[in-house]
């Protein structure tokens, strides 16, 4: 029998300029790019301030990797939107759309009740159910409302160290990933 993976969602939350496509939002797409696509994982942005004539997710990937140098000249980020795998979203205030899995937020502060280890994460991937991994972008992060909704709060570190963005997008798709080929 064929074991069914659940599907691992990397969400960007756009807490960076709202209104202007800045340096900051093509490098974490540029990296975020590569490591979904290296680790079999989707990737969608959350109001990211993407130019208003770019309609589709291919034609954003595209345009990005016209303006970088990151990630195979943005060659990675591109796959991954010709896949499918690459979705772009308004701000949202409800909690995300429910097509890219159960919400876990990354987070060094993660509340009491609603802290879940890598081998939680692990599990629910396992037993087939998709989750979305949700980072904040910027030094504001998530809303603090998005933070309260978040069923499920994961901290990569051993003790609540704040990491930086792509540092932490590494670290939890790498140990992610790795642990699922264990499991």
């Amino acid at each position: 029998m064929v074991r069914r993976l659940g599907r691992a969602t990397i969400a960007l939350w756009n807490s960076y300029d709202p209104n202007s496509f800045r340096e900051a939002h093509r490098r974490v797409l540029a990296r975020a790019g590569p490591l979904a696509l290296a680790f079999d994982m989707n990737l969608a942005t959350f109001g990211f301030p993407f130019p208003k004539d770019l309609a589709t997710s291919q034609e954003i990937a595209d345009w990005t990797a016209t303006t970088t140098s990151i990630g195979e000249d943005g060659s990675y980020l591109k796959e991954l939107a010709a896949k499918g795998r690459f979705q772009t979203f308004p701000y949202i205030n409800k909690g995300l759309p429910p097509q890219l899995g159960e919400l876990v937020l990354t987070t060094c502060n993660s509340a009491t009740g609603k802290a879940r280890t890598v081998d939680e994460v692990v599990g629910m991937l396992s037993s087939g159910r998709s989750v979305c991994l949700l980072f904040g972008t910027g030094p504001k992060g998530v809303p603090k409302e998005l933070h309260e909704i978040a069923p499920n709060h994961l901290d990569i570190t051993f003790g609540g160290h704040s990491l930086e963005t792509c540092t932490a997008l590494g670290a939890v798709a790498a140990v992610l990933a790795h642990k699922l080929r264990q499991a």
